[in-house]
């Protein structure tokens, strides 16, 4: 008799949609490319009025904001991203303090294995919500 482990609910293609925002294009690329290896869709937008716009068109599991954001974008962008779906989470990438509609900050000088690891703990949650 074989013993076959039951299917996973969880998508196997990919980990998620993430909008991920930057001001700068050299950054963005570099960490995008790691989203991108780990299983995740990426779109990116440079600056905020590219993030609002992304925002009001489409729907994004997870909005990651860079560090080369202003901090005032960085502070705006998150209740933007909340009101176009209560569901996106929104992980913000040199932080601190507590704001309402992020749902992780971290300071990114933490490095590469920092940022996946957060950013795989909230496509979990939202996982784990959406089930």
């Amino acid at each position: 008799m074989i013993k076959v482990a039951p299917k996973s609910t969880k998508p196997a293609s990919a980990q998620g949609k993430i909008l991920y925002c930057e001001n700068d294009g050299n950054v963005q690329k570099t960490q995008a490319k790691l989203f991108e290896q780990a299983g995740y869709t990426v779109d990116r937008v440079l600056g905020r009025a590219a993030a609002e716009q992304a925002l009001r068109q489409g729907h994004f599991d997870i909005v990651v904001l860079g560090h080369t954001l202003t901090k005032d974008d960085r502070h705006h962008l998150p209740y933007m991203a909340k009101k176009s779906s209560e569901a996106t989470q929104v992980l913000v990438l040199h932080a601190s303090g507590k704001h309402p509609a992020v749902d992780h900050a971290m300071d990114s000088r933490e490095g590469d294995k920092a940022i996946m690891n957060a950013l795989h703990m909230l496509a979990e949650q939202r996982y784990q919500v959406a089930v």
